[in-house]
């Protein structure tokens, strides 16, 4: 398949002359290619789409919206076959490829109730003295996502963005961009006039030309902690509004007296989702005190998750490399490895990239698989004495996006609900 821009309402391929190929982690067969853009390509997406976009805002939110409607019913009838897309470019089992589509469904379904409640408001500052507020679209926005939802991702920015009266130019991941060229020809069919909706694919470079083009008002970026802070300090300085969103190294706290089967299932399948490629994903298990028990339990549920039956690959061989050296620098450092998904293939798709479920136990707080995101199915136990002890580390970690705990007692999740540094 031939994958390409998409500017004024057709289907262009980049004009570098340089040609990328789109490699599937299921079975590493090549499944698509596509030609790279230069400055060039995206002044042409730029023109169109603030052409486009002085005609779009003109147009009510009621009537936007229904675009989206229509756009919805378009998704449900193929969602099959989009998240067979899905898998075949980012590997995911097909379970999780369908949920990533239905989400772009419930997405759906927010934007076009944004007429009920995006609107201005007026009030009575003093008497006989009105303060109204009222919203305007900004113009040309972009946004950048990652490979692992090639799909959801994109959708958390496209309907919004368009639907309050922008245009949109949606930067894909190299690693999986078939996904947006049905997004393209889907919206298209839902009736979105040409220049409201754009993809630029490329690397690096068109990354560098979104954040200083001064026609694009508001970029969105989804990826590792390094790049999201060059992207916001890059857009900032260009007065651009932003939103960057890095990386994660999610902690659960364990506690002796939680529910044995309910933490090893759900704990298993936190870190195993969607081969841990996910910013939800458990990565480190702060295991307080004797919780030998259920930490048994944990080992024999992720026996269970069998890769190219329950469990997908990870997005490269790159990706399965770097994986791999994090299990065997833990192991050299002291760590035990109470289930080793290294050297993991399946049968019938031996050049697949997969990582089985890794259970390491006995690491400690400075090692690399404890601080650093590895974003694969691997959970990293360290042992505790206290509560407080466990919330140090996590209070420590320099990622804070999420943080739980299992525990039947209800004075031990409070406590711990007040003071984690996690953002939920």
């Amino acid at each position: 398949m031939r994958v390409d821009n998409f500017i004024n309402g057709k289907f262009i391929p980049g004009s570098s002359g340089n040609t990328e190929k789109v490699i599937s982690p299921v079975d590493g067969k090549l499944i698509a290619a596509y030609t790279t853009s230069r400055k060039e390509d995206l002044e042409a997406i730029i023109t169109t789409a603030t052409e486009a976009q002085k005609q779009w805002q003109n147009i009510t939110l009621k009537e936007r919206v229904q675009v989206f409607y229509r756009y919805k019913a378009i998704l449900e009838k193929n969602i099959n076959f989009l998240s067979d897309i899905i898998v075949q470019e980012n590997g995911k089992i097909f379970s999780e490829a369908k949920a990533e589509i239905e989400k772009d469904i419930e997405l759906c379904e927010f934007a076009c109730a944004l007429p009920q409640f995006a609107h201005g408001e007026t009030e009575e500052v003093s008497v006989g003295v009105q303060c109204t507020s009222e919203r305007y679209p900004i113009g040309v926005v972009a946004s950048i996502v990652p490979f692992n939802f090639p799909s959801m991702v994109p959708h958390w920015t496209i309907m919004n963005a368009i639907a309050l009266g922008n245009a949109f130019i949606l930067k894909p991941s190299e690693k999986v961009p078939v996904s947006s060229q049905y997004i393209a020809k889907y919206l298209q069919e839902a009736g979105l006039p040409d220049g409201i909706f754009s993809i630029i694919n490329g690397g690096s470079d068109i990354v560098e030309m979104i954040c200083d083009h001064p026609k694009i008002k508001a970029v969105t970026f989804v990826g590792s902690t390094k790049i999201a802070a060059l992207v916001y300090k890059r857009c900032t300085s260009n007065l651009k509004q932003v939103l960057a969103l890095g990386g994660a190294k999610n902690h659960i706290i364990l506690s002796p007296d939680a529910h044995q089967e309910m933490a090893a299932t759900n704990i298993v399948a936190s870190m195993s989702g969607c081969a841990g490629q996910r910013c939800m994903a458990a990565a480190t298990l702060l295991a307080v005190g004797d919780c030998d028990h259920i930490i048994e339990k944990i080992v024999n549920e992720s026996k269970k998750i069998q890769c190219g039956n329950n469990l997908g690959s990870v997005i490269s061989k790159e990706a399965k490399e770097r994986i791999e050296n994090y299990i065997t620098e833990a192991e050299r450092q002291g760590a035990k490895i109470l289930s080793d998904g290294r050297n993991t293939t399946v049968v019938g798709k031996e050049q697949g990239f997969y990582v089985g479920p890794t259970i390491i136990d006995h690491a400690t707080p400075e090692m690399a698989v404890a601080t650093e995101e590895i974003f694969g199915p691997v959970l990293t136990i360290i042992r505790c004495k206290t509560i407080d002890e466990a919330l140090a580390i996590e209070n420590n970690n320099p990622y804070g996006n999420a943080c739980s705990i299992f525990t039947q007692s209800g004075s031990i999740a409070s406590y711990v609900s007040k003071r984690a540094s996690a953002g939920m």
